[in-house]
């Protein structure tokens, strides 16, 4: 825990700003030379239900934004974050200072690769995780460090976040994902391969005529072979106005 602060400022570092979560007066730090959280991170948690007990753990947590949302829009026992790079790990602990939230989020410093090694097997209800999604063969890699490391798979793979997401559920427990439609073949088959298996999926769109860019995805470990196709997500009625359902996503 760490030592009572005067006011928020005195948990910020050089560029860095507080924004409003809009949920429960929370609020995080964000740099942005760095990387800031995304609408990808506020959908999934969203779209992931944390039952009244459970223990989540959040897969490459960034900034913590998402073990913070969910404990605020659930009911869980308690959050983890695991994060590689030290630097979005000490921001991430300073949000749940800010937010006095010691006592249910826990950020710790560690490599996805070594998620079941470090957390032991089969020790979470609910794994959720918004992960890098280009790999070599996608995209320009981006100039600075954390950017790149978030955006593109240089310190994990897909095959690595889903194996460890498997190896760390309880049985019967849940696995969410947001990712892009594209890898969607990939990743349906790197999941069935690891015993997870797809039940619920929503398809993002930016606006009703457009394809969609982003999917989330619900997966029980050791489930049967069943998927729910959820009506589709769109973000934007015109442009720079969210849908109702956005806004009642984000809190607004």
């Amino acid at each position: 825990m760490m030592n009572k602060k005067d006011s928020i400022e005195d948990y910020l570092r050089p560029e860095e700003r507080v924004d409003e979560l809009h949920r429960n007066n929370y609020k995080i730090i964000q740099n942005t030379n760095k990387f800031c959280f995304g609408m990808d991170a506020v959908l999934l948690s969203g779209f992931a239900r944390v039952l009244p007990g459970e223990r989540v753990l959040d897969l490459g947590t960034g900034t913590g934004i998402i073990p913070i949302l969910l404990e605020a829009k659930t009911e869980g026992k308690h959050f983890t974050g695991l994060e590689i790079q030290e630097e979005s790990a000490d921001m991430a602990r300073r949000s749940v200072a800010i937010n006095k939230l010691e006592d249910k989020v826990d950020i710790v410093l560690g490599d996805i690769k070594e998620a079941s090694a470090i957390f032991g097997l089969a020790s979470f209800d609910v794994i959720t995780s918004n992960p890098p999604y280009m790999n070599h063969s996608h995209g320009i890699v981006n100039p600075g460090e954390a950017k790149a490391i978030a955006r593109h798979e240089i310190l994990c793979s897909l095959e690595d976040v889903i194996r460890e997401a498997a190896r760390v559920l309880k049985p019967n427990g849940r696995f969410y994902l947001v990712h892009r439609p594209f890898r969607l073949v990939e990743i349906i088959n790197t999941l069935t391969a690891h015993k997870l298996e797809p039940k619920r999926m929503k398809l993002v769109h930016p606006y009703i005529d457009k394809e969609p860019n982003m999917v989330l995805l619900e997966c029980i470990k050791g489930g049967k072979s069943m998927i729910k196709v959820d009506p589709p997500l769109i973000v934007y009625k015109e442009p720079n106005v969210y849908t109702d359902e956005i806004y009642d996503i984000y809190g607004y």
